[in-house]
């Protein structure tokens, strides 16, 4: 039996550079940053004080008080773009069958924001002075939770948690369960919320976040020899995706096609990449495989990109070895200059600029890139963005832990 056929038909973010698909696409080409200086808490102790903070989100714009009271930031973040991204889709429950829809929404490290002011009370108050809604605002899983509760989906609905990888891992398992005709429509994609005290003191701690505060738009250096490490971002990116016959017969707008996913292990160091970059190209690979692309085929890559020593050699490394020669061919770029490193959604956002890509055959600059390490020696698109032909492109993750994670898409064509 054929494979179904998987296609995206909405998009929904909450991002540090806009919360609509318009302001997002357009600050992202036009070259716009959203790191800055960190409002949100007193960082005078910390050697790091920015980060890719997102300003003026009003979660009463997208769900009741109540609701968003019971919340932890990173859950309002994944339903708002679910609001978002079914407003896209046109599409509501009295369009799908609810036993046929999904959700898989994922979180990297889920209610930090809920865990620090619940354990700062704890100190003060004793047990007593607890929010009994403590667990489910904390627990990663209940972004996927609450949106099947918000928009009345029953299918299939659970959280992949593989540090930066979550995104596209969420992604890619939910291309699988509609491709595998367990449902029709999956809710999918990631959501962040780690700018708060006790997360930004723990990458301190680990030296891996950029100190260079007095240039914060200058800060993430992906590719660059210049670089000092990653800056922290936030939000969200929701995808709705749905089997092809299901998109057509109810008219359906059609961004783009997923073709195909890879997911692997480095089983080498806790936060350090396989140094030959073996696990994120055997991802590459089983993606292409999966996709029926030859490398050649890909016109475009969105990089994991971090800015830090370690990950932009490594998957240089790693992209010589499946695309051989074309590797030099190919646009590849990083949009964690303009977004922050939005951790469990970083997949999520980076695939949303990917499919935008793909869909205006233009490819978004890698900002910073003034002095690019001898290294990392491909067409990283400097600074602006290019008009470029894009006909398949993939989005790759590589998370802590050795987790890696790729997602191929293609242009539309029925």
């Amino acid at each position: 039996m054929n494979n179904r056929r998987v296609v995206i038909t909405g998009l929904g973010t909450i991002c540090p550079i806009g919360s609509n698909l318009k302001d997002f696409w357009s600050n992202l080409t036009a070259g716009k940053t959203g790191i800055g200086l960190i409002e949100r808490f007193d960082t005078t102790d910390y050697p790091t004080k920015i980060a890719a903070e997102v300003k003026d989100f009003n979660a009463k714009e997208y769900m009741p008080r109540t609701e968003a009271r019971r919340m932890d930031l990173f859950i309002q973040y994944a339903c708002a773009g679910t609001r978002l991204a079914l407003e896209d889709a046109n599409l509501n429950s009295d369009k799908f069958d609810p036993n046929r829809t999904g959700v898989l929404v994922g979180a990297g490290v889920g209610g930090l924001e809920a865990l620090e002011k619940q354990h700062s009370i704890l100190q003060k108050k004793g047990v007593g002075g607890i929010s009994p809604f403590f667990i489910p605002m904390f627990i990663p899983n209940m972004a996927s939770g609450q949106i099947s509760i918000m928009f009345g989906a029953r299918g299939p609905s659970s959280c992949s948690v593989t540090a930066c990888a979550t995104a596209t891992n969420s992604i890619g398992d939910a291309f699988k369960l509609i491709q595998n005709n367990s449902v029709d429509v999956m809710i999918c994609g990631g959501t962040e919320a780690p700018i708060t005290p006790l997360s930004i003191a723990g990458f301190c701690s680990m030296k891996a976040l950029s100190t260079r505060n007095d240039e914060p738009e200058k800060a993430c250096r992906p590719f660059d020899v210049d670089r000092d490490g990653f800056v922290m971002g936030e939000g969200s990116a929701v995808f709705i995706i749905e089997e092809l016959e299901h998109a057509l017969n109810r008219g359906a707008q059609i961004y783009a096609e997923i073709i195909g996913y890879g997911s692997s292990s480095d089983a080498n160091h806790m936060v350090q990449p396989d140094p030959e970059g073996e696990g994120a190209a055997r991802a590459m690979t089983m993606a292409l495989n999966d996709a029926n692309l030859n490398p050649e085929d890909v016109n475009y890559i969105n990089a994991h990109g971090t800015g830090t020593h370690f990950n932009d050699i490594v998957e240089t490394k790693a992209i010589k070895t499946v695309f051989k020669e074309h590797s030099y061919n190919m646009a590849i770029s990083s949009t964690k200059a303009a977004t922050g490193h939005m951790m469990g959604a970083a997949g999520a956002i980076e695939l949303l600029a990917t499919v935008l890509s793909c869909k205006n055959d233009l490819v978004p600059p890698t900002l910073n890139l003034d002095n690019p390490d001898p290294e990392c020696d491909l067409n990283y698109v400097k600074n602006e963005s290019k008009q470029t032909s894009i006909t398949s492109a993939i989005s790759q993750s590589l998370g802590f832990g050795g987790h890696n994670a790729v997602v191929a898409i293609k242009k539309f064509v029925q």
